[in-house]
């Protein structure tokens, strides 16, 4: 068992195309010989996003803090703490601060084989 405090664990910039002001925590991945899913945490500044995309793995997302919205081909869902999230596979989504505070959220997805 592997017991982590999350803010103690560095929060590093995303660095791609699409995304600004998003930093990610890496809880529980390789570090840590996950066998089967990954748990990040993604703190996006006021004003900021992840990049619009799409890929073939689901993922959920739990919101922490701040206040958001998620992108999606439909349109905007506003995001409030408490919120749980299933991203399917092949979904074309972002998630948006859209408050005053940063965003904060985790998100759980399989381990890439």
């Amino acid at each position: 068992m592997k017991i982590k405090i999350a803010e103690e664990v560095p929060a590093e910039a995303v660095d791609m195309d699409g995304a600004e002001g998003v930093k990610i925590r890496l809880l529980i991945h390789d570090a840590e010989q996950a066998p089967h899913f990954y748990m990040r945490q993604f703190i996006v500044a006021p004003g900021g996003c992840t990049p619009r995309h799409t890929h073939a793995w689901e993922h959920e997302v739990y919101v922490l803090s701040g206040a958001g919205t998620i992108v999606t081909a439909e349109g905007e869902i506003p995001l409030r703490p408490g919120h749980a999230v299933y991203v399917a596979p092949d979904d074309d989504h972002q998630f948006r601060n859209a408050g005053d505070e940063d965003l904060t959220f985790l998100c759980l997805i399989p381990k890439p084989q």
